[in-house]
């Protein structure tokens, strides 16, 4: 199974920006959808943000105009850029494969660790 590895999160202070990024032991980024997910202190996971295969992208509306997600087939990667950061965008981050149909977005596979993005007042 392909196993996703995120990267790139760290303490910044509001208003700051960081880059994650997840990489993949194998090529799977063209033929999949992928998703940005987010667990928040005394929150369930949260869908922060899709790209499809065709590179559409969706947003929460918690990060719309903040954050941009984009992915490089050609490094097996994809990011999640975060600008404007706030203090409630604190969390650990993960990216999944994921199956959207209709109106919800499914997270496939197994939960990596995930990359922790703290954000001060």
């Amino acid at each position: 199974q392909v196993q996703l590895v995120e990267s790139g999160g760290g303490l910044v202070q509001a208003g700051g920006s960081l880059r994650l990024s997840c990489t993949a032991s194998g090529s799977i980024f063209s033929d999949n959808a992928m998703g940005w997910y987010r667990r928040t202190p005394g929150k369930q996971r949260e869908l922060v943000a899709t790209i499809t295969t065709g590179s559409s992208t969706n947003y929460a509306d918690s990060v719309k105009g903040r954050f941009t997600i984009s992915k490089d087939t050609t490094k097996n990667a994809v990011y999640l850029q975060m600008n404007t950061l706030k203090p409630e965008d604190t969390g650990v981050y993960f990216c999944m494969r994921v199956w959207m149909t209709g109106s919800k977005t499914y997270a496939l596979g197994n939960w990596g660790q995930g990359t922790q993005v703290t954000v001060s007042s």
